[in-house]
């Protein structure tokens, strides 16, 4: 019996060994016939299933295809995408609309890929992180089969795919982390048994899972640490996320700290026109749940309590949510905040507003007085420094980017304000509704502070980390 099954092993072994060296020989004269068909002397392939989402994460990928358009002309740029319902030029519309960018439809192309439904987090309730890097590779795969880049840049996270480009397609490959897919702060978390989005009541009351799920952690870091040193080049976007993968994947020579390109210029030249008496709160974000909109909510709930003598005040004050919704799970999370809007009673000082346009937004920008953000460990926060950058008094979550890179909050250099629960957000909402005249030196510092994310810096940094994947091509 043990003799049988160690010639089923070996003949197992032995065929994937086979298929590997078969795709692998595949792959290569697939990508030398692509060289031959095309006039450009280099393939690139971008890696980002939902480039049409609208987020921040977008933003960066737009302003990435634009720089590598300009400065390597003589590439060939691929987007790997999911949005299969979308158009080529509907996608790049979008992001003329949405973020000001416009990229030569010309030298880029996209690659529509049909597996998406392999890496969204509904399809796995259980070991979630798993199940979705698992269904990345597929997505990968299927990625890497219609189109074999000479060098692969992924810019949404997905570092289980880099093994595939590398040694499958012995393409260079480089990346641009957001956030890290898992962290010594997740740990933390599960370890004190704290509830989150991503710790369910079940498990942070139960010893025995809680035991096995930071078993599961740890070796999936394990995993994670090995796919990703298959990277050559690694950015990403702030203070907080460069000391997790350089803790995670322990290679700093490789990592560079790019920070993503905001809309500086623009918002910092707008003009503040408010309408009428209403002191306008304004949250810029995706209707994720790692967003917390809920603690924007309960914030403002607690300024209701804090106005209970100044009813008139009150009245004034309105929180207006934008946000860009993705699928049919954010759609439904939409949905869940307006009724908790209605629950709290705060359905005249609540509005919400979906998948606005770019021109809309700068309107919004000029209308606001004060920012909201409550993302615990904002990896950065494209949308904080945008609306420090239209004069607006920025309060965050004192954590992550905010904290490490964005906000500060010493006196002589204050810039915004840092909050960690719904009543100290509503504490300084007050203060700077009160002292409003009194807050133009923050401002000011505010407006000053955000050039160093501008879409130049963007560009320049990010050249400069790619251009070792250019090499010897």
């Amino acid at each position: 019996m043990f003799v049988l099954l160690l010639c089923l092993l070996s003949s197992l072994l032995l065929a994937a060994l086979l298929s590997f060296v078969s795709l692998r020989q595949w792959l290569v004269s697939r990508k030398k016939k692509l060289h031959t068909s095309s006039e450009n002397g280099i393939n690139v392939g971008i890696f980002h299933p939902y480039c049409n989402a609208g987020g921040g994460g977008e933003r960066v990928l737009w302003c990435a295809v634009k720089a590598l358009q300009e400065k390597y002309q003589n590439a060939r740029l691929v987007v790997y995408t999911g949005d299969i319902d979308a158009s080529p030029n509907a996608i790049l519309q979008k992001a003329k609309n949405v973020f000001n960018i416009a990229v030569d439809s010309d030298n880029v192309r996209f690659v529509f890929l049909k597996q998406r439904h392999w890496i969204e987090a509904k399809n796995y309730p259980h070991f979630t992180l798993l199940g979705q890097s698992i269904g990345s590779m597929v997505l990968g795969l299927e990625a890497l089969c219609k189109f074999p880049p000479d060098i692969f840049i992924d810019t949404m996270g997905y570092a289980f795919t880099f093994p595939l480009f590398r040694y499958l397609a012995q393409s260079k490959v480089g990346c641009y982390v957001h956030y890290p897919v898992i962290s010594t702060d997740m740990l933390k978390r599960v370890q004190q048994r704290q509830m989150s989005h991503n710790n369910k009541k079940y498990v942070a009351r139960n010893p025995f899972l809680t035991w096995t799920k930071l078993a599961y952690y740890r070796l999936f870091s394990k995993m994670y640490k090995w796919v990703g040193c298959c990277a050559e080049t690694i950015m990403v976007n702030s203070s907080w996320t460069e000391n997790h993968i350089l803790q995670l994947w322990d290679v700093p020579f490789k990592t560079h700290r790019v920070y993503p390109p905001c809309e500086v210029t623009h918002l910092k030249n707008l003009q503040h026109t408010r309408k009428g008496e209403d002191f306008i709160i304004l949250s810029v974000g995706q209707f994720r749940p790692e967003k917390d909109h809920p603690l924007q909510l309960q914030a403002v709930y607690e300024l209701r309590t804090l106005l209970a003598q100044d009813e008139p005040l009150w009245n004034r004050i309105k929180l207006v949510i934008v946000g860009s919704c993705r699928n049919e799970e954010d759609y439904d999370r939409l949905k869940n905040m307006q009724d908790l809007t209605k629950h709290l009673s705060l359905e005249n000082n609540v509005q919400f507003k979906v998948n606005v346009s770019f021109d809309d937004l700068l309107q919004l920008y000029q209308a606001a007085d004060i920012g909201i953000h409550t993302m615990w460990n904002e990896h950065f926060g494209i949308g904080i420094v945008e609306c420090m950058a239209a004069g607006l008094i920025m309060v965050a979550h004192r954590s992550g980017g905010p904290l490490l890179d964005i906000v500060e909050t010493s006196e002589g250099s204050q810039n915004g304000f840092l909050a960690t629960d719904a009543v100290e957000y509503a504490e300084n909402i007050l203060n700077i509704i009160v002292n409003n005249e009194e807050m133009n030196g923050i401002r000011s510092a505010a407006r000053a502070s955000v050039e160093r994310f501008s879409e130049q810096e963007f560009e320049k940094n990010f050249l400069r980390a790619v251009s070792t994947l250019f090499t010897g091509i």
